[in-house]
C-alpha cells in the first residue's frame, strides 16, 4: 500500500461535497486507510484565492485544515507559488531565483491548479488504497467526477522546495531592502 494525494474534481460544486460524505463511508468500511481529506475551492474573483472549505483528519490526532500536507499545499498556492507563476503583480520570488529553480519547485502546484481551475471546487484526499475500485467507482461512475492520484513523497518533496524558495527569496528580498535603506 503506498500513501498517494488523490485530487478529485467534478463539474458542480455540489459533487466534491457529496463525494466528501460518501467518501467518510468508504474509509469507514476500509475501502481506503485515510489520512486527511479536504473540500478545497479555487476562487474566480481573479485573485486566485485556495481555501479549504471543509476538512477531516481521519488519523484522530485533531490536525487542524493548516496541519498537514494538504494545509501546507493549499497555502502555498495561496501564498507564495501565487506569486511564482505570476498570478500577482509584483513578483517579489519569481524576480529573486533562478527560472529553472522555481519550474522544478511549481511542479504539483501547477498540476492542482489545472485540476481545480478558477470557479472549481474539488475533493483532495491522503490515503492508502489496497484497492482503487472502491473510491473510483464513487468518483467516476456515481458522480462523473474525475481522479488523479500523486506520489505522496514526490508531493511532499516538492512543498518542502517551494517552501524552501519561498524563504531563501524572502530573506533576499529582505537583504536587498535592508541594503537600500
Amino acid at each position: 500500500m503506498e500513501k498517494r494525494v488523490i485530487i478529485m474534481n467534478f463539474d458542480v460544486e455540489s459533487k466534491a461535497y457529496e463525494a466528501f460524505s460518501k467518501a467518510k463511508r468508504l474509509h469507514m468500511n476500509k475501502s481506503f486507510k485515510g489520512e486527511q481529506m479536504a473540500v478545497v475551492h479555487h476562487s474566480n474573483d481573479g485573485e486566485h484565492k485556495f481555501e479549504i472549505e471543509d476538512f477531516l483528519d481521519f488519523t484522530g490526532s485533531n490536525k487542524s485544515s493548516t496541519g498537514g500536507l494538504i494545509g501546507m499545499m493549499v497555502g502555498i498556492l495561496g501564498g507564495p507559488i501565487g506569486i511564482l507563476l505570476g498570478w500577482f503583480t509584483g513578483g517579489m520570488i519569481g524576480a529573486t531565483q533562478d527560472a529553472k529553480e522555481v519550474r522544478d519547485a511549481t511542479g504539483v502546484f501547477e498540476f492542482l491548479v489545472d485540476k481545480i481551475g478558477e470557479g472549481d471546487t474539488a475533493l483532495l484526499l491522503i490515503a492508502e488504497e489496497d484497492d482503487n475500485r472502491a473510491l473510483n467507482q464513487l468518483i467516476m461512475m456515481e458522480l462523473g467526477g474525475e481522479i488523479s492520484r500523486l506520489n505522496y513523497e514526490d508531493v511532499e518533496a516538492d512543498v518542502k522546495k517551494t517552501q524552501e524558495l519561498a524563504k531563501a527569496s524572502k530573506e533576499k528580498a529582505e537583504q536587498k531592502s535592508d541594503s537600500e535603506e
